[in-house]
């Protein structure tokens, strides 16, 4: 039997640093990805994919904004815009393995699924939303929007206006994780949990979307412990972890335990909303059964000892 592994795609697999982000830059650069992602394939691995959605939904959101603005359209909440963009960034993602497939002679078919991911009405990050989404606003607006909405805002640390935030809440669930785990072990390239996936809270026979965004290497974390993948590589734009990052004692790891890398963690090494929410991924697949998640760039997947390898 082939091993599985999943495969979480970093918001560089997408767009890259100085871009604008159009249709074209996006697609070439998901092919590139893709390309890459050919050596794992022709090594005999089934292949699951997640990935990102940031700047994607951040100019949805835009999108709607200036619909409401213009037109009167009424914007879409938080659920809608992740589903909106896991079916767009999915479609390239299919565009550029179908590609790439048909120049290496691998033939398998891609599948998405747009996903919903469950979360826990209680989690306590419902209580103090931090995750910012979508445009800048100056303060006045902010403050006009939260008394039309109820919303959120809080000033970037960067000083470039005030944004909305809304909850990160741990994924507890995927939906259709069967079907995901049967149609990855038939040969078949899957797409799924986009953005983390669609925040829903499930009651009893009740489902309801959420103002939420689920990280997306926890999402695909949880879907290779469910679907007991073999495998976990994260994707980003650097080919190992390093501590003392740019710092002259500058160091890569190659191979660390759990245990090692949480008290790097707990020493501060790895930055939060970078590499931080990535080794708490790997740790998450690593202790739930896993067997090894390797945190790398794209390119380095020609390797079999590629990245930074977390073990038990």
């Amino acid at each position: 039997m082939k091993k599985l592994a999943v495969v979480a795609f970093g918001g560089n697999a997408l767009l890259r640093s100085g871009q604008k982000g159009t249709y074209q830059e996006q697609l070439a650069n998901v092919e590139q990805t893709c390309e890459n992602l050919c050596n794992l394939i022709k090594r005999g691995y089934n292949i699951v994919i997640g990935h990102g959605n940031g700047p994607q939904v951040g100019n949805v959101m835009l999108q709607h904004e200036a619909g409401k603005k213009e037109f009167g359209i009424e914007s879409m909440p938080m659920d809608f815009c992740v589903a909106e963009t896991q079916g767009s960034i999915a479609y390239m993602i299919e565009v550029g393995l179908r590609n790439v497939f048909a120049r290496n002679d691998i033939f398998k078919d891609v599948v998405t699924i747009v996903t919903q991911v469950a979360v826990n009405k209680l989690d306590p990050m419902f209580s103090n939303p931090t995750k910012p989404v979508g445009p800048y606003y100056t303060k006045e607006q902010a403050e006009q929007l939260h008394t039309e909405t109820g919303a959120i805002y809080k000033e970037d640390p960067k000083g470039n206006g005030w944004r909305k935030v809304v909850a990160s809440p741990k994924p507890k669930r995927i939906n259709n994780i069967k079907i995901i785990k049967q149609l990855a072990q038939a040969g078949n390239v899957v797409v799924t949990v986009g953005g983390g996936g669609i925040p829903v809270v499930e009651e009893c026979d009740y489902v309801q979307g959420v103002e939420a965004v689920i990280d997306k290497d926890l999402a695909s974390a949880l879907c290779a412990i469910q679907i007991q993948a073999d495998e976990f590589y994260i994707l980003t734009d650097v080919p190992k972890v390093y501590i003392n990052f740019r710092k002259e004692n500058e160091k890569a790891l190659d191979t660390i335990t759990v245990d090692e890398a949480k008290r790097y963690l707990a020493e501060g090494q790895f930055a939060e909303g970078s590499m931080a929410p990535k080794v708490r991924a790997g740790i998450m697949f690593i202790e739930n059964g896993g067997k090894s998640c390797v945190i790398t760039e794209a390119g380095q997947l020609d390797n079999p000892y590629c990245g930074t390898r977390i073990v038990r």
